[in-house]
């Protein structure tokens, strides 16, 4: 019964939607994250101005388990757990779960990080799961990716990075290990699509892409960030918005956030895009998917 809820279409009781661009950095605050948010209808997602002047992760924690009871679709930009299929384990020749939600409690119990924070998970495994730099061998050996992450790259819409390549600008690997412990942390509270039901009331969160709603609004692979107040018009009339209010600053982190929680509210009562075909119980349970990928 279980399985067949969470595959199941939309039940079309959101009408509210965000989206948070996430960080992975070091420290107590992080002006890499940005959350967005907006109504149904058209008016354009404005941001959701930080408790404490700059976002903390768990500022987004105690934000986002205050709205657990309002119709509230929200998605993250990080990746909910590593690759399992392709390697049998996630972490291979180390005693961890095989379910995405007993890995999230793995990885919170092993990282002291301050803020939710995972990067001293990631180096304490340099080597031998997670590539740091080039002593620690070809980058090519660490280069493993999720079932949906190869449908993702198949598309030809972008290409997904894996979660063990943890250096330079373009990893994911410190973000996504974070929003694991942010999601274990959250426990019942916002069920967590697709290893729960959709539910018929209340929130629910979602892994994105935010390069996927970047070419759903018109941006060319290779151009996907938005610098600047007509540029963000622009992509958000092509996701069915009108036009933003102004904002302090447009960087990549407020003008993702903008554009995807927009597309976000655009594509939800899309039915396919809660049942993708390559979803089976299997990977639902252990690797979960991206939504918005077919």
């Amino acid at each position: 019964m279980t399985e067949t809820r969470a595959s199941a279409p939309p039940p079309g009781h959101f009408t509210r939607f965000a989206a948070i661009d996430w960080s992975g950095a070091k420290g107590h605050r992080h002006k890499g994250i940005a959350v967005a948010l907006c109504g149904a209808g058209t008016a354009a997602p404005e941001l959701v101005p930080p408790p404490r002047g700059v976002w903390s992760r768990t500022d987004v924690l105690h934000w986002l388990k205050a709205q657990a009871d309002t119709p509230l679709l929200v998605g993250f930009d990080f990746s909910f757990a590593p690759p399992l299929v392709e390697r049998g384990a996630y972490l291979p020749g180390e005693a961890t779960p095989s379910t995405a939600r007993a890995f999230w409690a793995y990885v919170d119990a092993d990282c002291p990080d301050a803020d939710l924070g995972a990067a001293s998970f990631l180096e304490r495994r340099r080597g031998v799961h997670f590539y740091l730099g080039a002593r620690d061998g070809p980058k090519a050996q660490f280069l493993h990716i999720r079932q949906c992450e190869a449908a993702y790259n198949a598309s030809g819409i972008g290409k997904a990075s894996t979660l063990y390549d943890a250096i330079g600008a373009a990893q994911v690997a410190k973000a996504s290990f974070a929003g694991m412990r942010l999601l274990h942390h959250l426990g019942p509270a916002v069920p967590v699509w697709p290893f729960d039901p959709v539910p018929t009331t209340g929130a629910l969160v979602v892994e994105i892409y935010t390069t996927v709603a970047a070419r759903a609004a018109g941006l060319r692979k290779g151009l996907s960030k938005v610098r600047d107040g007509a540029s963000l018009d622009a992509a958000l009339l092509a996701l069915g918005s009108d036009r933003h209010t102004p904002i302090a600053r447009y960087d990549d982190h407020a003008t993702d956030a903008i554009m995807a929680a927009a597309w976000l509210r655009q594509v939800a009562p899309d039915p396919e895009l809660w049942r993708p075909a390559a979803l089976t119980p299997a990977i639902r349970r252990s690797e979960g998917w991206t939504f918005g990928v077919l």
